[in-house]
């Protein structure tokens, strides 16, 4: 089996744009472990199974571990992580031409990670760096962002769902379990998103504790979709369904124990009594992060969590 890889062509800064695209190239496609030090000196080297070379560059960034079955990304700050993830997406991006098709990535990861921070900075730093990459394509003076977010969390059952269940107390107690979403409705909105091209979704209202029907619209424009999301790689029955919708797989590593330090500093922050938050986290939290944890196995990169 054989995998397109694009050249991605030399930086000179994060923002100076991309001086020249390489030819396709055809290599053999498997799980390549690479280590990457980005110092000037470095050629290209493959990062993951989705068919991207990493692009020389003038200044030190990331490095991509050996002996993993999934690359790795480190970097010293969180900004240079946020940095190299929007570089990756960006040539994607310029090969896009039909407004139906989309690129869709699923970033995944336990609670504390910092999955909405990620994808909210790679997804602004796309948007912002497009016009650039635009007006050297389309030539384009303004093009629309084309970069959007879709989060998991507006797909949480109706606390009127978990009334219905048959031991709401524990339902409600659970609430953030997998069982406690609603991963058919995700599937059946990631699928008519690659059919349609556009599709509305439902955000998640943490004052009122439920979903908001409708409250975000990934349009035509955008041909980068990155869901993030608790459970996205499970490989149990309707997740493993949704898992193969992606195009490229990113899962966000953390240690459980500061992940939950995190996660005890939020529910103190919405009016949690610290007993009543530290329970939480022992009877829900760190057992759905454990899970999570173990659906790491199937990402194409593993993002090494920083101090956010």
């Amino acid at each position: 089996m054989e995998a397109s890889i694009f050249h991605m062509g030399h930086w000179s800064s994060p923002s100076a744009g991309f001086s020249a695209f390489g030819e396709q190239r055809h290599v053999l496609q498997h799980r390549f472990n690479v280590s990457v030090s980005l110092s000037g000196r470095t050629t290209q080297s493959l990062l993951g199974r989705t068919g991207f070379l990493v692009p020389k560059r003038n200044y030190n960034k990331v490095l991509c571990n050996l002996n993993q079955e999934a690359p790795v990304l480190e970097a010293r700050s969180v900004d240079e992580i946020y940095d190299a993830l929007a570089e990756r997406l960006l040539p994607t991006a310029a090969r896009i031409r039909d407004p139906y098709s989309k690129y869709i990535v699923g970033l995944a990861g336990p609670p504390g990670a910092g999955k909405s921070t990620v994808a909210f900075e790679v997804v602004s730093r796309v948007n912002k760096l497009w016009p650039q990459k635009a007006s050297t394509v389309d030539n384009k003076v303004e093009p629309p962002d084309v970069a959007v977010v879709l989060p998991m969390d507006g797909f949480h059952l109706y606390r009127s769902q978990l009334d219905a269940m048959e031991n709401p107390k524990e339902a409600h107690a659970r609430r953030g379990a997998p069982w406690t979403f609603d991963p058919a409705r995700l599937l059946r909105c990631l699928n008519t998103l690659r059919a349609q091209g556009s599709v509305y979704v439902p955000s998640f209202d943490h004052g009122v504790g439920d979903p908001v029907e409708d409250d975000i619209f990934v349009s035509l424009q955008h041909e980068i979709v990155i869901v993030e999301g608790n459970y996205l790689f499970l490989d149990d029955g309707i997740w493993k369904e949704v898992s193969s919708v992606f195009d490229e797989k990113w899962f966000l590593e953390v240690d459980i124990d500061t992940a939950m330090q995190r996660v005890l500093k939020r529910h103190i922050s919405t009016g949690k009594a610290p007993d009543i938050a530290k329970w939480r986290i022992e009877y829900n939290d760190r057992p759905n992060a454990e899970l999570i944890m173990k659906s790491k196995g199937s990402a194409d990169i593993v993002i090494r969590s920083v101090d956010m």
